[in-house]
């Protein structure tokens, strides 16, 4: 199979699919790849590395695109990227739908076989490819909040652990999953105090007992999400329901009961996010304020530290890749009923229930 790796172009969007070790592998195991010029740049890549694992560079997208069985990306295509997609292609990213109608029908129209890498599923019912970016985000999530609690950024003035005699940073997570497991875990490092919730009583007990008690556990529901975020100096969104539009734990009217200034990062936003007032935004635009708070909602947080986010995104991607590569997507879906959770478009219909759900379209009878 031909594999092809086009340069991301999401605003401030620097990792890539495949470093070069993975170009490496993939040629190794008898398959052609070929990377845009420069694709690897902004994760410090050289096309001459790439070359000297195999690969054959081409000058534009649209040369990778044409030439290729299977893309591989990190983000979403972009609406100027929907005229590559095609019926014998297959194309393998992150997609996040349930937030996205337009590229929905982009798919749909398209004919393209999509495989999210966000709904992959392993032998337990995790998602190993969503994992690795959730990790960075969460940690992220973190010191973004540290940094935008600063004065001169709009926050209240706050250090994130305090000094001797002033109280620490109010830290409040929504969600013990991968990013809030990872967000809890540095804002104590950074000595916060931290608030986290989550509907999953086993879930709180095992971070408690991660985190030595460092922190504050609390079952999810309306009255106590109030009550913590009247006394955030930050709010990490970090709740993620597979597939589908994230649930608004926290809406416009519950703002009025924050401390002004107070700030909102919402990992979610690439599915709706968790915040009713959150939308997208991006590194070169991040934050807005919403009734005196301000709101972070960078879709692609990893973007900004692209070197350890391509490694870490390759090192769980880059098996599946090569069972689409070596048997074909139908093939390798048939004989990974994970990997065939993936599938979200595919013959011009959707295959995925949450996303048919979320835009009331029709889900194929079979997807695989």
């Amino acid at each position: 199979m031909i594999v092809g790796v086009p340069k991301e172009i999401k605003d401030n969007e620097y990792r890539v699919a495949l470093p070069p070790g993975g170009v490496y592998e993939m040629v190794r195991h008898g398959h052609e790849v070929v990377v845009q010029a420069g694709a690897g740049a902004g994760s410090g890549f050289s096309d001459e590395e790439y070359v000297k694992a195999g690969a054959r560079i081409l000058p534009e997208a649209g040369d990778v695109w044409a030439a290729a069985g299977m893309v591989m990306k990190v983000k979403e295509p972009q609406a100027s990227e929907y005229g590559f997609l095609r019926p014998d292609l297959t194309l393998f990213t992150y997609l996040h739908l349930a937030a996205d109608e337009a590229q929905t029908h982009a798919l749909i129209e398209s004919g393209v076989t999509a495989i999210a890498y966000e709904t992959v599923e392993d032998s337990e019912g995790r998602l190993p490819l969503l994992a690795p970016m959730s990790e960075v985000a969460g940690r992220m999530a973190t010191q973004v909040a540290a940094q935008y609690m600063q004065r001169p950024e709009g926050g209240r003035g706050i250090l994130m652990g305090g000094v001797p005699g002033t109280r620490p940073a109010h830290v409040v997570i929504l969600g013990g999953g991968t990013v809030g497991a990872n967000a809890a875990q540095i804002a104590v490092g950074m000595g916060a105090q931290v608030t986290l919730l989550d509907l999953n009583t086993d879930r709180l007990r095992y971070l408690d007992d991660t985190l030595h008690g460092r922190l504050i556990t609390l079952h999810s529901n309306e009255s106590n999400i109030l009550e913590s975020i009247r006394t955030a100096d930050a709010v990490i969104g970090a709740v993620l329901v597979t597939g589908a539009r994230a649930p608004h734990l926290i809406t416009r009217p519950m703002l009025a009961e924050m401390p002004r200034s107070s700030v909102i990062v919402d990992v979610a936003v690439d599915q709706g996010g968790c915040v009713e007032t959150t939308h997208a935004t991006t590194h070169s635009d991040p934050t807005y304020f919403v009734d005196g708070v301000l709101h972070y909602g960078v879709a692609n947080m990893p973007g900004a530290v692209p070197r350890t986010s391509s490694y870490a995104l390759s090192n769980a991607t880059l098996r599946y890749a090569l069972k689409i590569a070596d048997r074909g997507p139908w093939q390798a879906m048939a004989a990974d009923p994970g990997l065939a959770k993936g599938l979200n478009v595919a013959r011009g219909q959707v295959t995925h229930p949450a996303v048919a759900e979320t835009f009331n379209l029709p889900l194929a009878t079979s997807s695989v």
